[in-house]
């Protein structure tokens, strides 16, 4: 085989890695995409299937992790929208990022009625985000919760 055939084979080879690089990427975009158009329009079933599919092709995005998490939520499907939600903290070093996932982990914990476990994650999401003012307020609300919570605990010993 001479040098010239050996460097066409190379360059098609590197053409067709790159190309094929392209196509993946588009179709990983694509999937997260629609699931955020279904989502947009209430379809959150739909959404899921798309962010679903965008993790079998790679599930170390934070993106799709998070949109996923984000999709169970709305359907009421909070552990699972937990376990999606802490997925997408190992896929960033994005403390803003983290926030959100750590904020939106304390809102599923919040709405499982893991009042203690809420305020952990609100406290997480604070210290990546200290002034966020929605996740401060979230985390009042929990702490007056669990502080009912505990007096009824009292009263009930009582």
């Amino acid at each position: 085989m001479s040098f010239l055939n050996m460097r066409r084979i190379t360059l098609t080879a590197s053409c067709i890695l790159i190309v094929s690089q392209f196509v993946y990427g588009q179709s990983l975009r694509s999937l997260n995409n629609s699931g955020v158009d279904s989502y947009k329009i209430k379809q959150f079933v739909d959404a899921e299937v798309n962010f679903k599919k965008g993790l079998e092709k790679s599930k170390d995005s934070f993106e799709l992790n998070y949109n996923l998490g984000d999709a169970y939520y709305k359907q009421q499907r909070y552990d699972e929208a937990i376990k999606s939600f802490q997925n997408s903290l190992s896929h960033t070093e994005d403390g803003n990022l983290k926030s959100k996932a750590f904020h939106n982990i304390g809102n599923s914990l919040l709405k499982s009625q893991k009042i203690k476990e809420s305020v952990e994650a609100y406290k997480n999401s604070l210290k990546l985000n200290p002034g966020d003012k929605e996740t401060k307020y979230n985390l009042s609300y929990a702490l007056s919760l669990l502080k009912q919570q505990q007096d009824q605990q009292q009263n009930k010993n009582q």
